[in-house]
């Protein structure tokens, strides 16, 4: 009877630990207590992560940890910026130096595990490229047998370049060089034929870098899957919960046609969906630890995806990209978000 008795309790103990409430992490904690985020960013990345000319921070992927802080604090400007180096980010997150990378970081299988890192959701899907001068007249990177190609060390664009070559029984002559203005200076200088990186970065540095951007041409071969994503440390799923569903919000907001001038306006809204996507109803803020207003927040102070996409890298910026992969499931792109519910 006792023994019985004492089942029962261990059974009724343990489906109220795995049902309950999950108890806030270390980091989610400490940056609760500190009132800001420790964001580590690109060291300058046109359209992702730069300061301008006033030392501001804005490109995409400072707009995620903006979108944090408007979650978490009900302020966007709440957060620190490090630049990283493609050396120094995984170190500067696993020692905790910053709370969140969000770095044009692609998401691959050996970073998510060996590395100790949970990656959010892709935040911009892109793929390795390559970018010669107009005046060579090439077309595609099949006619790069035996050029002298310039790449960053670190990343994984070296491997990348060596698998393509390779299959394609090509040969390639590499300049490697660590620090990205280095990599750039070298392309555009003529040390070497050929720049390659994801091709979101050669757009940025086309804009930002050539001396004239209408005489270099990106060849149209993508030779890699480059899914960049926000990265956090293991051990904290209450802290990746939460960066993990600001991303979803933003495309949720988009998809349901919520922008940063007519979220007000929806806060009226009949739509259930509205309704507990925006705190009208509560709940939705309760599961992510954080007020009910965290979605209207992030819209109204950063913007739904299209619209952070749109000023950093699309067609409001410099960049001009096209949506392509990133365009909502509902237009024939990857961006999706599980329900709000």
């Amino acid at each position: 009877m006792k023994r019985g008795l004492m089942v029962a309790a261990v059974a009724v103990l343990t489906l109220a630990v795995t049902v309950g409430p999950a108890r806030a992490g270390t980091t989610f904690d400490a940056v609760k207590a500190r009132g800001f985020i420790q964001c580590g960013t690109n060291v300058g990345l046109a359209g992702f992560s730069s300061p301008d000319s006033s030392g501001r921070w804005t490109g995409l992927d400072v707009d995620i940890c903006r979108a944090v802080a408007a979650a978490m604090f009900g302020d966007a400007e709440k957060v620190k910026y490090t630049p990283l180096s493609t050396q120094q980010r995984f170190t500067a997150l696993q020692s905790g130096e910053v709370d969140l990378l969000s770095r044009n970081t692609t998401w691959t299988l050996t970073r998510d595990t060996a590395n100790g890192l949970h990656f959010a959701p892709a935040t911009f899907y892109d793929g390795q490229g390559f970018m010669v001068a107009k005046k060579l007249g090439l077309k595609s990177a099949r006619e790069l047998d035996g050029a002298t190609i310039c790449v960053q060390t670190g990343t994984t664009t070296e491997l990348n370049l060596a698998d393509y070559f390779r299959s394609h029984k090509m040969t390639f002559q590499p300049v490697v060089i660590e620090a990205l203005s280095e990599v750039n200076h070298a392309f555009f200088s003529g040390r070497c034929d050929v720049l390659t990186s994801d091709t979101s970065q050669l757009a940025s540095i086309r804009a930002a870098d050539a001396p004239n951007p209408e005489d270099y041409v990106i060849l149209p071969e993508l030779i890699s899957k480059e899914p960049l994503a926000p990265a956090v440390r293991h051990g904290d799923d209450q802290w990746f919960d939460l960066v993990r569903w600001v991303v979803f919000a933003t495309l949720e907001a988009e998809e349901k046609g919520i922008t940063s001038k007519t979220v007000d306006a929806a806060l009226t809204s009949s739509d259930p969906a509205v309704q507990r996507l925006l705190g009208v109803q509560p709940g939705m803020g309760q599961a992510v630890g954080v007020g009910d207003k965290w979605v209207y927040n992030i819209v109204k102070q950063v913007g739904n995806y299209g619209e952070i996409f749109q000023r950093n890298v699309g067609k409001d910026s410099p960049l001009k990209l096209e949506r392509g992969f990133n365009a909502l499931w509902t237009q024939g792109g990857l961006m999706y978000s599980p329900p709000f519910r």
